[in-house]
């Protein structure tokens, strides 16, 4: 076994990005469907890694920075986001608020059917629906234990982890390709080349070359650290209360408010072109880790009725964000962005939905309200309507009586 400690991880996370960035120059296919870089590159890694262990050689990533790279991501994202933007994104974040909501109830239901017509247990519906796949690994690993402790669920936890982790990878891997359906429906902006150069506003455009300063940068900076130390007390002070939030929930909140609090006092205006630049760091590194450190083979040990389950569940986010989310949306291109947006958090996690938008718009062009909409909705909204939707369906007779 290979451990790789603090910088042997950082150095491969870093090759990670270039290979992906290779793959996705060269390689028409990953082009053509709008494959992420990190994706494309952490996927390639993970493979390598599932041969090597067939070879009873093991590699072992140092993921601690992982987690501070995750929470500087919602802080930049808690940094973009002013009130006035805000107010302008209010209807749409409404509806699109919907399309989530309708997406967990059908997810669940959709699990607990084909547990049922398979023949397994009911909370194994329930742990492949939105538990794993909107809510991801750490919503699945506390439920895995609630399943386990409460309703004598045995393997939940594994099952869990198993399951959150192939929604990670196909969430990264259907958003492109549905976008790509849709725009061919709609006027896209064209090619950036081709429109007047801009200045692209948060995470719209990663590659985009931003003017910056190394003080702006430090002071942008110091407000990332401040969101982390800020939320990470928040985040204990709320623990085991009726306002509990995960750490990132609390970490962006901190952001929204130093944003708006500075700027309403007048002491300081964020400089979008750092907090980009740096929310966009952050969450390649995140990607490329997340995904390098995927131990494909959990999903090996998955049975052929879950698998069945999770595959059933991927056909339903596509076709929902097709035929549901983008057209509740206004059937344009903004909403085809929304659409891969969907998928990503849909199937996996908020940082991979951005990471479907960014290779979106770089070959399409920018969607400034899908980058204010999709980032709210991720990072916020779902967790907690997530609970509430997921402890209605345990209140369903057949939970109670368990």
């Amino acid at each position: 076994m290979f451990q790789l400690d603090f910088y042997g991880t950082l150095v491969a996370a870093s090759l990670v990005l270039l290979l992906g960035r290779g793959l996705v120059t060269r390689v028409g296919f990953l082009r053509a469907y709008n494959i992420p870089e990190p994706v494309a590159g952490g996927l390639v890694v993970a493979l390598a890694l599932l041969a090597l262990r067939g070879l009873e050689v093991e590699v072992r990533f140092d993921t601690s920075l992982q987690t501070p790279l995750m929470l500087a991501f919602f802080a930049t994202i808690g940094l973009s986001a002013d009130f006035a933007s805000l107010k302008k994104g209010g209807r749409v974040v409404g509806v699109f608020l919907l399309a989530v909501v309708g997406l967990l109830v059908v997810q669940n239901a959709m699990g607990i059917g084909l547990a049922k017509a398979l023949g397994l247990d009911p909370l194994m519906g329930l742990l492949t629906g939105s538990i794993t796949l909107a809510g991801g690994h750490g919503t699945g690993a506390a439920w895995g234990t609630v399943f386990s402790e409460k309703y004598g669920l045995a393997s939940a936890s594994e099952l869990a982890m198993a399951s959150a982790t192939f929604g990670l990878v196909l969430g990264g891997l259907i958003g492109g390709p549905v976008a790509r359906l849709l725009i061919k429906r709609v006027q896209a902006p064209g090619c950036l080349e081709a429109e007047k150069p801009r200045v692209p506003k948060g995470f719209e455009q990663p590659n985009k070359e931003r003017s910056i300063t190394p003080f702006s940068f430090i002071e942008t900076l110091a407000l990332i650290a401040v969101s982390l130390l800020a939320g990470t007390l928040l985040n204990g002070l709320l623990h085991d209360s009726a306002f509990e939030l995960p750490t990132f929930v609390c970490v962006l909140f901190v952001g929204v408010v130093l944003r708006n609090g500075l700027s309403a006092l007048g002491l300081y205006q964020v400089f979008e072109r750092e907090v980009s630049v740096l929310g966009n760091v952050s969450l390649s590194l995140f990607l490329a880790i997340a995904l390098m450190s995927l131990k494909l083979w959990d999903l090996a040990s998955l049975a052929l009725p879950i698998f069945i389950i999770l595959a059933a569940q991927t056909l339903v986010m596509a076709l929902f964000a097709i035929f549901v989310t983008f057209r509740l949306m206004g059937s344009h291109y903004d909403a085809a962005v929304l659409a891969a947006g969907h998928c990503g958090f849909g199937l996996g996690a908020t940082p991979t939905a951005i990471a479907n938008m960014q290779a979106v718009t770089q070959r399409y062009g920018p969607s400034q309200i899908a980058f204010l909409v999709v980032p709210m909705v991720g990072a916020f909204f779902i967790d907690i309507i997530n609970v509430i939707v997921i402890k209605l369906y345990l209140a369903l007779p057949f939970f109670a009586a368990a």
